[in-house]
Order: structure tokens, then sequence, then C-alpha cells
């Protein structure tokens, strides 16, 4: 039964590599998936791997809906305090910080597994698919294994500089996972639905999944169509 309620899972890593830079969860594609979720009449609750308040990168509160997402929550629950069974959705948002700590946590693991074969949708934008790279469902199989993904690319981690800090590279990793990755050109909106899998390519690409995992709630949990959008 729907529950009329979707998790937004944020990072609980705020350092950037051996930068001595800090890093987190960039705001904007968590405030404006949290804006698409809620105008459709969504609960969102919000979730981290540690729980608390997650570090913030990207913050930009003349943007009034990252204003007013940052203004409406404190902090987080903990992703081994949550049950899965009272979520539709998933949704990943990115951020170099998700690249520590989001493969590493089974609890978040559990939470998508959990969703995913309650017939529930799996979201992630950016550098969120890092919480997909290891998730195996219960047949033994990986959650991406197969299946046409989006993800920061490989490409646009040199553009920023930062290729030589990340822990793997997301493209790769996920090819490696047994993914079919797609891309746009850097920096361009870009959106894959493959079945109740939804995936984004970039900060652009923030609210174009939630529409996407929207549409996929609606339409139900049958066949494995694969969409594609370059529109948010």
């Amino acid at each position: 039964m729907p529950t009329g309620k979707i998790l937004l899972a944020l990072t609980s890593h705020g350092s950037l590599g051996s930068t001595g830079r800090a890093t987190g969860y960039y705001v904007s594609e968590a405030a404006h998936p949290w804006k698409v979720f809620t105008d459709a009449g969504y609960v969102v609750d919000l979730v981290s791997p540690r729980g608390g308040e997650p570090p913030r990168d990207g913050e930009d509160r003349t943007d009034p809906v990252q204003a007013e997402f940052l203004d409406r929550f404190a902090g987080t629950a903990r992703a081994d305090e949550v049950d899965p069974a009272e979520y539709d959705a998933v949704f990943f948002a990115g951020g170099h910080g998700t690249m520590w700590d989001f493969p590493a946590s089974a609890p978040l693991a559990a939470l998508t597994r959990g969703i995913y074969e309650r017939g529930g949708v799996v979201g992630a934008v950016c550098h969120g698919p890092a919480a997909l790279v290891d998730v195996v469902l219960s047949d033994g199989s990986r959650l991406v294994d197969g299946r046409a993904v989006a993800a920061f690319t490989n490409s646009e981690e040199a553009a920023v500089g930062l290729t030589e800090v990340v822990p793997f590279a997301l493209q790769t990793r996920l090819t490696e996972r047994g993914a079919r990755h797609t891309a746009a050109p850097d920096f361009q909106p870009w959106v894959i639905t493959d079945g109740r899998l939804v995936t984004g390519q970039n900060p652009a690409s923030a609210s174009g999944v939630a529409v996407a995992m929207l549409a996929a709630l609606a339409g139900g949990s049958s066949g494995q169509r694969v969409t594609a959008s370059e529109s948010v």
C-alpha cells in the first residue's frame, strides 16, 4: 500500500579527501527535488548515514527554494533507524561527500533494497548514484546490473579537477557493476528512467529526476521501460 512518503538521503561526509577543503551534500540537489515531491503532496523525510545535521556544499540562500529547505530541516534520521516499509521511494542527493560514505553504508543499502523490493522507486542524481554501486537485491543480483543509468561523468569530474581526489570514478564503477551508463554533454541535464530506477547526471538534472520519479510512482512497477530526458 502506498504511504505517501519519500525518503531523501544526504551524505554525512564533510571532508574532500586530503585537500583540506569541505564538502557535503549539494544543497540544490536536495532542495529542488524536495520542492517537486512536496508540491505533489508527498511527505519527505531526511536520512543520512550518521544522522544529525549533514554537511552542506554549494549552498545558495538567494535561491528561495534552497532557503526554504534549509529553514525547514535541522537534521536527519540515522539510516539504521529508518523502516523502508514506511516509504514509497528513496532519493539520493549528490555532492562529493557521497563518494566516501554512501557506498560503505550497509543501512542505506538495506533501505534501498527494502524500498525497491516492495515496489518502490529508487532515484539518485549526480554523485548520489554512489549509493547504488554496491546494492545487492535478495536474489543476489546487483540493482544496477543491466540497467540504464546516468551519473556524474568521468569527463565532468575531470572538468572540476577532482579526478585524483575522489576515491573512485563513479561512471567507471557503475559500468564495472554492470550498469549501462549514458550521458549528455558535460553539465547538461540528463535523466534516465529504467523501470523503477531513475537517475540523473548532474545538478542540472535534479528536478528532472524528481519529476521522473513521480511519473514512475504513478505508473506502477510493470516493465523495464527505459526513457531519457534532457529537460528538467
